[in-house]
């Protein structure tokens, strides 16, 4: 009994991940609104507006440092107290995704005015609601008994992102390496794109003991958002823009090989 129950288990997850992968690269491709119509080959440069709008979300810069010394408070907690660090690590991230997608999904643009980018609002929605329920189940252990030189090798991709160091001026986006943004860069904890990197690490870091469900639409969602992000490298306004999301790119690559290759316990 017990082993065809684990068959069948396994046989629903060959249907399940690639039908929840279909479903997210369609949640990606959901056009934005507008409240000034647009032409749909202009969909990308609406997008870019709305980034460059909410690259400093007013009011909610004045918050970014809490974002920062949260990350480090869990970082330590994981470090001292791994058998609670699990579940106020998933509450915290399913917090931090329905901030990011509030404060990112929408905002006022200079050409087309009011526009909210559905797909990202729909798919932060979705990981905060799975990580609440994996907070609320406590199915996510995590500690750092195990690091090996994997982990090391790709901890610098996560302190980038967390690190966020660059300034938008007119719209251009240049590096500023200010040490201060380390606990004060807005980017970090208000938008998707350089928060994911931290908590794929992370979750990269928790293997075998994360769920399998939340860690993979976790990994995979970030896919699209890492490549999409390869062509601001073609314009001399973003080109910077296009270093900082290889993070998420990098690391949501070596989430799904990583969870590939680690047995469950």
């Amino acid at each position: 009994m017990i082993v065809s129950r684990t068959a069948a288990k396994l046989h629903t997850h060959r249907w399940v991940y690639p039908l929840l992968y279909a479903l997210l690269v369609i949640i990606f491709f959901l056009p934005p609104y507008a409240e000034t119509p647009y032409a749909p080959q202009d969909t990308s440069n609406v997008i870019r507006e709305l980034l460059v709008a909410t690259s400093n979300p007013e009011p909610y810069t004045a918050f970014a440092p809490l974002f920062h010394l949260a990350t480090i408070a869990l970082i330590a907690l994981i470090a001292r107290r791994p058998t609670h660090a699990g579940r106020v690590l998933a509450a915290y991230m399913g917090v931090n995704y329905l901030i990011i997608g509030w404060v990112q999904g929408q905002g006022v643009t200079e050409t087309y005015g009011y526009v909210v980018q559905i797909g990202n609002v729909v798919a932060c929605a979705l990981l905060g609601v799975i990580w609440l329920i994996v907070a609320f189940q406590n199915r996510l252990n995590i500690s750092f008994d195990h690091l090996d030189w994997r982990h090391y090798a790709l901890a610098p991709l996560a302190l980038l992102a967390f690190w966020s160091p660059a300034v938008v001026n007119n719209g251009v986006v240049y590096p500023d390496f200010n040490p201060m943004l380390l606990l004060a860069s807005p980017a970090y904890g208000l938008s998707y794109c350089l928060t994911t990197p931290v908590f794929l690490w992370l979750l990269i870091v928790a293997l075998p003991d994360a769920p399998p469900l939340a860690y993979r639409i976790t990994a995979f969602n970030a896919l699209p958002y890492g490549l999409i992000n390869m062509t601001s490298f073609f314009d001399p306004a973003t080109w910077w823009m296009g270093v900082l999301h290889i993070p998420l790119l990098a690391l949501s690559i070596a989430a799904l090989i990583a969870v590939r290759r680690t047995p469950r316990r």
